[in-house]
């Protein structure tokens, strides 16, 4: 054998040893103190050090940091603990090391979302964290859609939701749902240009029955939202000029401020409610609508697709 491979082997070796001397340290460590909450240990915490002195295993260390995360998530987790302050830095070491690690990614950001004391609950690292994974791993869509249910559930934010579910959408063999959830966001965010194109593309690309269907009702539903608050603008006209709201669809009509009696999209006459409101008049016919609706009957908060 060449000295140099010599060498190389010799050090490989050593690498091996410390590496599992130091998980079965750490193991023995946890065994003699079950309640403690071992946030000293981080073994080296700078990615670039360890990749220098890996000698090209960075793959083993990522695997070993990863345990370490999911360890000392679990040792948190049992105590019921209000604070993880390693879990992000323990994540971020092991993405560096391995960007392809996407376990690390999809459950990593579960721990760091979930509110204390079932997690780290800091959804903005969850994000940082999964867009590392997306900018690393472009063609995964489930990080997408991780990191759009993270805007969704936990931000709130469904414009930042809409556009990751719509990013994923046109990934290479995404899954069709990122599409419907990217136009349900936009929708319930009230952009709803954004979500016509996005329910029109849906219904355009796809080949299935059910999810044409279901575009044409979410695209119904868009039709309604506009149109209420429209009407309901030229009531409040109306009264600004006349001092009472009209007592029908027809006097509407006679001033001019309507070409006929308005229609909602299943063919049903809206109906003219008092003090100006409009209601749709079968709401079951028309779901998805968030305006339009009788008193007693409430928008789902859920994203239904």
């Amino acid at each position: 054998m060449r000295p140099s491979r010599r060498t190389t082997a010799i050090l490989v070796a050593i690498l091996v040893v410390c590496l599992a001397a130091a998980v079965f340290s750490i193991t023995l460590a946890d065994r003699a103190r079950p309640s403690a909450t071992l946030e000293e240990t981080l073994y080296i915490p700078s990615p670039s050090v360890l990749k220098r002195m890996s000698l090209g295993y960075t793959g083993l260390l990522a695997d070993i940091y990863w345990t370490r995360a999911v360890q000392y998530f679990g040792g948190k987790h049992v105590l019921a603990s209000h604070e993880y302050k390693l879990l992000a830095p323990l994540l971020d070491i092991t993405t560096q090391l391995d960007p392809h690690l996407t376990v690390a990614y999809q459950f990593g950001a579960i721990f760091l979302t979930q509110p204390p004391p079932n997690g780290a609950g800091d959804p903005d690292a969850a994000i940082k964290l999964v867009k590392f994974g997306i900018q690393e791993n472009p063609d995964n869509w489930h990080l997408y859609y991780n990191l759009g249910f993270i805007y969704y559930l936990e931000k709130k934010d469904y414009g930042a939701a809409a556009q990751a579910f719509e990013q994923g959408s046109r990934v290479p063999n995404a899954h069709p749902f990122l599409k419907l959830l990217a136009a349900r966001m936009a929708e319930r965010g009230g952009d709803l240009e954004t979500a016509r194109m996005l329910w029109t593309m849906t219904y355009d690309d796809s080949k299935d029955k059910d999810i044409k269907a279901n575009a044409i009702s979410h695209l119904r539903a868009l039709q309604v939202d506009e149109t209420v608050p429209r009407l309901e603008q030229l009531i409040r006209q109306y009264f600004e000029r006349t001092g009472h709201d009209p007592g029908n669809w027809a006097e509407l009509v006679r001033a001019g401020y309507l070409p006929g009696i308005p229609l909602d999209p299943a063919g049903h006459p809206y109906k003219l409610a008092p003090e100006g409101n409009v209601w749709v008049a079968v709401p079951d016919a028309l779901p998805f609508i968030t305006q339009g609706l009788p008193p007693g009957v409430k928008a789902s908060e859920m994203p239904k697709l």
